[in-house]
């Protein structure tokens, strides 16, 4: 993910993004390089139009807003899930301790 915030700082900046400048960025910042995914970045970014890209990753969260209300039903489903896992836990102590015990005879 850095290195894709490193070539959205360089466009910011007006700055082209190219391997050189996105090594400097995240050597900057104190990020071990990668040459090789730094050239993959570098590649994939070439013939983009990020500021296309950004526009349309800003109208995004209009479908990630519904997400959350289809996790709020499936709540107490979880909550009997949970419920259930100290039980099992219980059983899988009592039968550690039973092997225990025949360690000591």
């Amino acid at each position: 993910m850095e290195y894709i915030y490193a070539a959205l700082l360089l466009y910011k900046a007006g700055k082209e993004i190219k391997e050189e400048s996105v090594k400097a960025v995240l050597t900057a910042a104190g990020i071990a390089v990668d040459d090789a995914r730094v050239k993959a970045l570098v590649a994939a970014l070439e013939g983009i139009n990020i500021e296309e890209a950004i526009s349309k990753a800003a109208a995004a969260p209009v479908a990630i807003a519904v997400a959350p209300a289809a996790a709020t039903a499936g709540a107490p489903a979880a909550a009997a899930a949970e419920e259930a896992a100290p039980e099992e836990k219980k059983e899988e102590e009592e039968s550690g301790m039973a092997g225990l015990g025949a360690l000591f005879g």
